[in-house]
């Protein structure tokens, strides 16, 4: 019985060393593989990049439409049928010219009840003249008349108050003569509203009415056509709060249109709308760009991708923006933020501080700190080096046009 307690304490100690040098081996293996396998892709992680000279720009991004700088909305002060429309959707127009014309019958009989209203009052303020002229000669003869006691002071009374009379019925026919003609000047002047005319040179751009249609307006003003000059465009673009203080009047800019991404369209801003506007919660400037549009190519509507200039450097030296990501904000000076970059040297590695200016979301300007030719160390994943290299080296003297600098990668 003893001799089988004693088997059994020695298989359990056997099992619990098996497990302890089980443990110690997993350890071991864990321990090698981190300070040998997962420490090896990090040596080859870093890669030296070649500094290259080329053309940096800065720039912000917004989307943005296209409409005419000028335009009018054609509209009318007069309610009637729409009796005839002389122009058609793109027709050219002059200042000046006859456009549409409303029926004028209803203000052409208003205008000739005014004038016969006004005719009659004319002949009656005649009339009621005359009569007032003899009235008042009768009390001058009166007055005479009574200062040799020829009439009674009754009638000289009489006298007085029949000029008095015949005075006020003048000036109530003259008070009557004014009103019917400021009324006619009005209707006159609304039958002149019935044909409508160009208000400006230019193009017509939209016609919502039709011939026969009615138009209201004593509620609103009905608009019956568009017309725009379609020689200057103006790019109402749409930017984030985060970048509209970035911007400033006069500032140059470009854009390209969705049906043409290649052609680039240069214009300066205009105006810094001060309302925004809140789509989904995301507050938007409009910011305005004024552009020559020779040929017409550029259309009312149009979609476009806008790009302000904040800075742009020619023949500048240019590094990778992945290289930026250890700021040394203590050595900022004029020339721009400094940053600590490791620099391939004959003899290995030298930490070096650079300025750097314009930044995008890929590369940045070095403003002193590097020279063309010098190479810098970047962390890249090991299968991805030799491409991104050659890339790179691809890349070099080529113009970018980047995101704008918020998005940029480098530390800040």
């Amino acid at each position: 019985m003893k001799w089988n307690l004693m088997i059994a304490r020695l298989k359990f100690q056997r099992k619990k060393l098996i497990g302890l040098l089980a443990a110690v081996g997993i350890a071991a293996g864990g321990w090698y593989w981190y300070s040998s396998a997962a420490q090896k892709p990090r040596r080859e992680n870093l890669v030296p990049i070649a500094v290259t000279k080329g053309t940096i720009e800065e720039v912000v991004t917004a989307q943005g439409k296209l409409e005419p700088k000028q335009y009018v909305d054609v509209g009318t002060q007069v309610s009637g049928q729409l009796k005839k429309i002389h122009v058609d959707i793109g027709d050219t127009v002059r200042k000046g010219q006859l456009l549409a014309e409303i029926d004028p019958r209803v203000y052409q009989a208003q205008v000739e009840a005014g004038e016969a209203k006004l005719n009659s009052l004319r002949a009656q303020l005649n009339q009621q003249k005359a009569e007032a002229v003899l009235a008042d000669q009768n009390l001058k003869r009166n007055q005479n008349l009574i200062a040799v006691n020829a009439v009674s002071q009754q009638a000289l009374q009489e006298t007085e108050s029949q000029a008095s009379v015949a005075k006020a019925q003048v000036d109530s026919i003259a008070a009557q003569i004014q009103e019917t003609q400021s009324n006619l000047k009005a209707s006159q002047t609304n039958l002149g509203f019935t044909k409508i005319y160009a208000p400006m040179d230019g193009t017509v751009t939209t016609l919502p009415t039709k011939e026969g249609q009615t138009l209201n307006a004593n509620q609103t003003t009905p608009t019956v056509m568009q017309v725009a000059n379609l020689d200057t465009m103006t790019v109402r673009a749409q930017v984030a709060e985060a970048d509209v203080n970035r911007l400033k009047e006069d500032m140059p800019a470009y854009f390209t249109t969705l049906g043409d991404t290649e052609q680039r369209w240069q214009g300066t801003v205009r105006q810094i709308q001060p309302s925004p506007e809140i789509v989904n919660d995301v507050v938007l400037y409009d910011v305005l760009i004024d552009v020559k549009n020779e040929g017409r190519q550029l259309k009312t509507g149009m979609t476009t991708q806008v790009f302000f200039i904040l800075g742009k450097a020619d023949n500048a030296v240019i590094v990778p923006a992945e290289v930026l990501t250890r700021r040394a904000a203590k050595e900022d000076n004029a020339n721009g933020k400094a940053y600590r970059v490791a620099v391939a040297t004959e003899t290995g590695r030298e930490q070096r501080i650079i300025h750097v200016g314009l930044q995008t979301r890929t590369q940045a300007q070095v403003i002193d700190g590097l020279k063309e030719g010098e190479r810098v160390f970047v962390n890249r994943p090991a299968g991805n080096a030799n491409s991104n290299n050659t890339a790179q080296q691809g890349n070099n003297n080529r113009t970018t046009n980047n995101a704008p600098r918020f998005n940029r990668g480098p530390q800040l």
